[in-house]
């Protein structure tokens, strides 16, 4: 067998990735360099000066095992066991939905609403508490945490695996102020109350052909599929959210980018006011927020 430099396994994967994947060139690039980085142990930088090194035989079919995977349709966030999302490092297993940047709009859109500090005189009793319901990996519980030190937040999810994984992402990046709780969606919280609640919760239609394409075939299919129309879980959330907020409490649920008119009605019918939505980053209305 030709032994191979790094340099052209990334070039000959590429092809692959690009070819079989559909992926842009440089989508394709990017991938096979997280792989091959993922098998070396190595950062970006190492093989910048290391590229026309010639790869060792158990390297390269440590690699190719790796590329397979992801030719056959495989998240490569499942593939590395890790997604960056919002600046955070967060374990990612097939147990929970794949972190988006789509998503990272609603925690904007969270920040925005709770206060950077709080005044040392003011009462541990009115700092911000905050509620992530479906939480997944953790990743807008622990951004919002990570970025509001001294909000309170608990985040809850019917999976006590997908809370395992976000228990273990709040350790390894030191964010104490978040605790998980085992829920279907607010049944357990016993008539507790926040100042926000946000939520990324299921919302494609059960029969959309995308749920058996890319990356979606891969995912917890009761993290992304919610009834005939996608709206199950955000009409529960909606209906029971008002018994769990404060007084001028804030809802915010990202939903599909054909959705925003049903979810502003269905807050409006809740008895929500101030509706308004939040673009996402490719100008698409993802996030719709009612005050209560």
């Amino acid at each position: 067998m030709q032994s191979n430099t790094f340099s052209q396994l990334i070039q000959t994967s590429q092809t692959k990735l690009n070819t079989l994947l559909d992926l842009t060139a440089s989508e394709a690039k990017f991938e096979a360099q997280l792989l091959l980085l993922h098998v070396l142990n190595k950062d970006r930088a190492w093989l910048i000066t290391h590229e026309n090194d010639v790869a060792q035989s158990n390297i390269n079919e440590a690699f190719q095992a790796l590329l397979n995977r992801r030719l056959n349709g495989e998240p490569i966030a499942y593939i590395l066991g890790y997604r960056e999302f919002y600046g955070l490092h967060l374990k990612v297993t097939p147990d929970t939905l794949i972190p988006r940047p789509d998503t990272e709009t609603l925690v904007e859109a969270a920040l925005s609403k709770i206060p950077l500090h709080t005044s040392q005189t003011q009462n541990i009793h009115q700092k911000k508490t905050i509620l992530d319901l479906g939480t997944g990996t953790g990743a807008v519980a622990l951004a919002i945490a990570k970025n509001r030190p001294l909000a309170n937040v608990i985040a809850v999810d019917i999976s006590q695996a997908a809370l395992n994984v976000a228990t273990e992402n709040a350790k390894s990046l030191n964010i104490s102020n978040v605790q998980f709780i085992l829920s279907d969606w607010l049944s357990a919280l016993n008539g507790q109350r926040f100042d926000l609640i946000v939520s990324n919760p299921p919302y494609i239609e059960g029969s959309d052909a995308h749920l058996q394409q890319g990356d979606l075939r891969f995912e917890p299919l009761s993290a992304l599929a919610s009834g005939c129309d996608g709206l199950d879980d955000i009409r529960q959330i909606i209906n029971h959210a008002p018994q769990h907020l404060n007084a001028g409490g804030w809802l915010m649920l990202e939903h599909g980018y054909n959705q925003v008119g049903h979810v502003a009605s269905l807050l409006k019918q809740a008895g929500f006011n101030e509706v308004s939505h939040v673009l996402d980053l490719s100008g698409v209305n993802r996030v719709t927020i009612g005050q209560i």
